[in-house]
């Protein structure tokens, strides 16, 4: 067997069309235009990537953005100040702070001042309680992603052995949740696996889909899944560089030894990373939405 490659940049284009359509319409009909503001604080190399994509994302969209890039040594008054300005603005439907911030400034103080109805990450703690009961408004996005991947991919969620490897807050405590609501793409028995778990491989060879975030490169053998299974890869890591200076990217999973046994598996690059940018989009327009009184 020879699995299906699930490709989320094919994937994401197709929901990228979809929202691009969306938003003329709003405009349209409702001369609404959603709103994002992303909030870079420092200069980490990265974080100025991952800030660039969502921002020209928004654009070629149609989704009108603002961008804050500030000094390392802001106070985090002043951020917090930012941020409330940002709260009060009609413009502005999406609040994005990009992590990590810089040592002096706590993190879960940011993230909780963002106005629950602009935290289109989905990581304030209102969201993460409606996520729970089945009542979100915001999935968090790599999560969200998941999700879609599987459901436009035609895996058949209901009923399913789902485990997940790993408990972070951004990725396995939300995907576990989600998938287990009693709902459409979802109503699975989900497994969660992590550093405390006594026997990995006894829990990993029973899914029918595996989610595999673990933060190791190459965690998942093949002798640790079984025939048939769907593997989701979370995981990027940077394992070395090519003798052109590229960074060689691999998942959490073996893939090359993995895909003979799969039914269904994401690649590294271009598997769940393209899926994150384009659900902070979806849940951007849905806050406009919201806003508005549309939904």
């Amino acid at each position: 067997m020879t699995a299906k490659i699930i490709s989320g940049t094919e994937t994401a284009r197709q929901i990228r069309e979809e929202l691009k359509q969306e938003i003329a319409s709003l405009k349209e009909k409702h001369n609404l235009v959603p709103g994002l503001a992303t909030v870079l604080v420092g200069a980490d190399p990265a974080s100025q990537v991952y800030v660039g994509a969502k921002e020209k994302t928004s654009k070629e969209l149609g989704i009108y953005s603002e961008r804050y890039d500030i000094p390392a040594e802001t106070t985090q008054a002043e951020l917090l100040a930012r941020i409330d300005r940002l709260n009060k603005d009609p413009k502005i439907h999406g609040i994005l702070v990009q992590l990590p911030l810089p040592k002096h400034i706590k993190e879960t103080d940011i993230l909780y001042a963002i106005d629950p109805k602009k935290d289109v990450d989905g990581f304030h703690p209102v969201n993460v309680g409606k996520l729970m009961i089945g009542e979100a408004d915001y999935l968090p996005c790599t999560p969200h992603g998941i999700q879609q991947l599987l459901i436009r991919s035609g895996i058949e969620i209901d009923g399913a052995e789902v485990v997940i490897l790993g408990r972070s807050n951004i990725v396995g405590k939300p995907i576990a949740n989600i998938l287990l609501q009693k709902k459409e793409g979802a109503n699975a028995t989900v497994t969660v696996c992590h550093t405390g778990t006594r026997d990995i491989k006894f829990h990993t060879r029973r899914a029918d889909i595996l989610i595999v975030a673990a933060g190791r490169p190459k965690a998942v053998t093949a002798d640790m899944v079984k025939e048939g299974v769907v593997v989701i890869d979370v995981g990027v890591n940077r394992i070395g560089k090519t003798p052109e200076g590229k960074s060689i990217l691999v998942g959490d999973v073996d893939f090359e030894a993995v895909k003979e046994k799969a039914k269904a598996i994401t690649p590294v690059p271009g598997g769940v990373g393209p899926m994150t940018i384009t659900m902070l989009m979806l849940n951007t327009v849905k806050a406009a939405k919201i806003a508005a009184g549309l939904i």
